[in-house]
Parts: C-alpha cells; sequence; structure tokens
C-alpha cells in the first residue's frame, strides 16, 4: 500500500525505485548508436541494418501486453528481475552475434525486456507513492532515464575505443546484472500489497482494458499524440539538419546541447503537474513540440537549428513521465499492470507512428511538409488532451469517480 503521505519522502525510495533504472538506461544508451554499426559489421545492408535497429521498437510493442499480463502474475518486483536477466542474456547474444539474424534476435529481445522493466517500474512506482506526489516520482523516473540515456553513449564511447564495437554490449551485459542483483537484494516495497492481493482472481489483460477502453480511447487517443510528435522530432531533426548541409559532427553538438536541457527540467515538471493539475503540463509539451516541429522549415543555419532544437528540448523536457503518470491516474487499482500493458502500447504505437508518418509524407512532398504536417497533427492532440485530460486527473477531476 502507498506509504502515509505525512510520512512519505522521494529519498528513502531512490535507490529501490530509480538505481535499476539508471543502470538499464545506461546499457541502452551505449548501446544505441552501435546497434546499425555492429549489423554493418555483420556484413547487413544499410537497409537491413535500419531494420535490425527497428526490431527494438517491434519488441516493445510485442511486449506491451504480454508484460502487463506477467506484472499481474508474478509481481512486480518480480518482473523486474525477469526484465534484468532477459535483458543481460540478450545484451551477451548480441555481444557474441556471429550473423545479423542473431544480432537482430537479440534487439527483439531486448525491446522485449524493456517494455517488462519499464511497465514494472510503473507500476511500482503508483503503487507505493501517494497520489500527492505521484508525478514528481514519475517524472524522476522518466528524468533518471533520460540522465542514463544520456551518459551512455559517452560510457559507450570510452569503452569501445579502448576494445572495440562490442563492448558497448558488455557495458550493456553488466549494467542489466547489476540491475537484477540491485532488485534482488533491495527491500521489496510492495510486498505488503502482493500479499494483500494474492487471493484475488487474476483478470486477463483483455477484460480489462475492454471493460477500460473508455479511457483508453479518449485520453489514449492524446498519448498516441504525444508519443507521436516525440517520435518525430527525433526523426526530424537530424533529417532537417542534413536537408541544410550541417555535418554528422554538428548534427550530434545540436543534439547533446538540446539534450541537456531535457535532462533538467524532469521535477520542476512533476511539481507542476502535482500542484496544478497534469493539464499544464500534457498540453504545452505537444503544443510546444508542434510549434517546434512546423518552425523547422525556417532555419538555414546551426544557430537558428539549435534555437528551433532547444524549444523542443524545453517542450519535451518537461513532458519528462506525462505519459507514465497519465497511465497511472487513469488505471483501475484493482488490474493495473493488464491496464498498463495496454497503455504501453499505444505510447510505444505512437512513438512508431511518428516517423512512419514522416516517411509516407516525404514519398509524395518535400521535408518540409512532413514538419508542417507533424506540427498540425501535434497541435490538434493538444487541444484533445486539453478536453480529456482533466476528466481523469486527480488533482483536477471533473469527471468524478470513475
Amino acid at each position: 500500500m502507498p506509504v502515509a503521505e505525512e510520512s512519505f519522502r522521494l529519498s528513502r525510495i531512490a535507490v529501490p525505485a530509480f538505481g535499476p533504472t539508471v543502470l538499464a538506461s545506461l546499457g541502452h544508451g551505449a548501446v544505441l548508436p552501435v546497434l546499425a554499426l555492429s549489423a554493418r559489421e555483420l556484413g547487413a545492408s544499410v537497409g537491413v541494418a535500419a531494420l535490425t535497429v527497428a526490431l527494438l521498437g517491434v519488441g516493445q510493442l510485442a511486449g506491451a501486453l504480454p508484460s502487463g499480463s506477467l506484472a499481474a502474475r508474478i509481481g512486480e518486483r518480480r518482473a523486474l528481475m525477469v526484465a534484468a536477466a532477459v535483458e543481460a542474456a540478450a545484451m551477451a547474444g548480441a555481444l557474441f552475434a556471429q550473423s545479423v539474424w542473431v544480432l537482430g534476435a537479440a534487439v527483439f529481445a531486448m525491446g522485449l525486456s524493456g517494455a517488462l522493466f519499464g511497465l514494472a517500474r510503473q507500476a511500482y512506482l503508483t503503487e507505493i507513492v501517494p497520489i500527492s506526489m505521484r508525478a514528481r516520482a514519475l517524472s524522476t523516473l522518466g528524468g533518471v532515464h533520460r540522465i542514463g540515456l544520456f551518459a551512455g553513449p559517452f560510457l559507450g564511447a570510452a569503452v569501445v575505443t579502448w576494445w572495440d564495437i562490442r563492448a558497448a554490449y558488455a557495458v550493456a551485459a553488466v549494467a542489466s546484472v547489476c540491475a537484477f542483483l540491485l532488485v534482488l537484494f533491495l527491500p521489496d516495497l510492495t510486498a505488503g500489497h502482493e500479499r494483500a492481493s494474492a487471493g484475488a482472481p487474476r483478470r486477463s489483460v483483455w477484460s480489462v482494458l475492454l471493460e477500460h477502453r473508455r479511457p483508453l480511447l479518449t485520453l489514449g487517443t492524446g498519448i498516441l499524440a504525444i508519443a507521436a510528435a516525440r517520435g518525430a522530432r527525433a526523426s526530424l531533426l537530424p533529417l532537417w539538419a542534413e536537408h541544410i548541409g550541417l555535418s554528422a559532427a554538428d548534427t550530434s553538438l545540436v543534439f547533446g546541447i538540446s539534450g541537456a536541457l531535457d535532462m533538467l527540467l524532469f521535477y520542476p515538471a512533476g511539481a507542476v503537474m502535482d500542484r496544478f493539475g497534469r493539464a499544464w503540463i500534457a498540453v504545452p509539451t505537444v503544443v510546444v513540440l508542434g510549434l517546434g516541429m512546423a518552425a523547422l522549415p525556417l532555419t538555414a543555419s546551426m544557430a537558428s537549428l539549435t534555437a528551433v532544437a532547444l524549444v523542443m528540448a524545453f517542450g519535451n523536457g518537461i513532458g519528462s513521465g506525462i505519459v507514465m503518470t497519465l497511465g497511472a491516474d487513469a488505471a483501475p487499482a484493482d488490474a493495473r499492470p493488464q491496464f498498463l500493458g495496454g497503455w504501453r502500447l499505444f505510447a510505444d504505437f505512437g512513438l512508431a507512428a511518428g516517423p512512419l508518418l514522416i516517411s509516407a509524407i516525404t514519398v509524395v512532398a518535400p521535408l518540409a511538409a512532413a514538419c508542417l504536417a507533424l506540427g498540425g497533427i501535434s497541435l490538434a492532440g493538444g487541444g484533445w488532451l486539453a478536453r480529456w485530460v482533466p476528466r481523469y486527473d486527480p488533482v483536477t477531476r471533473t469527471a468524478g469517480p470513475r
């Protein structure tokens, strides 16, 4: 059960709640820059290398609903341990892969484990943190994940320089093992809840999603818009940088500068959500991202692109944890993991949909049209979120009890 509000401190759960996430995201950050290069070293074409990288997202999509079912069956703590063990095995598989197909299977397994790890961590925090501090906890979770992803490539680059490209997978495997041991030896703060619900019948994921289809189809559609905007941002920035003639080094510098701003905003964003309501962050996040994408065609130099990238980093940064927070608010207490599996499916689908929309538009129109179209979709998503977020917001609820 959640700790009483007057006695709860985020610092008390910092290591068990956020430590495994830092370790896992460090490993992912070390590996992400070398996935395509590893495939190329094993003889893959550019297209097959891109497909190998895409299998990470495919694995996340495929693992969303099964993760909800597994976490409901074995509990959040055991689910975290399973995820860390699977990820360690997947990283070891990638380390020793002698063919593109083995590497692809390992990448797909990374996606599956990432889906389970993320869902279990979200359900864990939702259970133990008082509602009045939920957004700050989940924003911090999103923030430490971003910090790990930001620092991981530097750690990976150091070991790759000393050894070779496979060293990045060794770093990630060690990080996953450490995350497993951290979960194993630290106290389980959800043990009381699991004992209390041990005799309750386990509901299927599909029955839970069917019963709670209204929040999924209303609020979940807004989540699709946020996730699509985030996925589109990650694709449009490097594509537009190439379009205006920036080098790879300059593009990386733009990403690094904007990424630093992105990381700094997670706790203030959570505090705003807990104090004033979720809409104060959900709507500006997607609107600012939309305006930034629509402004990309106005940039023609590194300086102007950096300015727009910083605007989008601000929008993305203030939205740290927003998808998890809205999911936690909408999830039924008696079937939280099952519901969150469906919720993560919406979010992961949105992340994949953004780049796919860009690809589809650029087949028939210039890149600038894709920037404007995704910007327009994001602005429309802001209006949709403004309509539906308050109905499920525990701070400013207008729809009454569900």
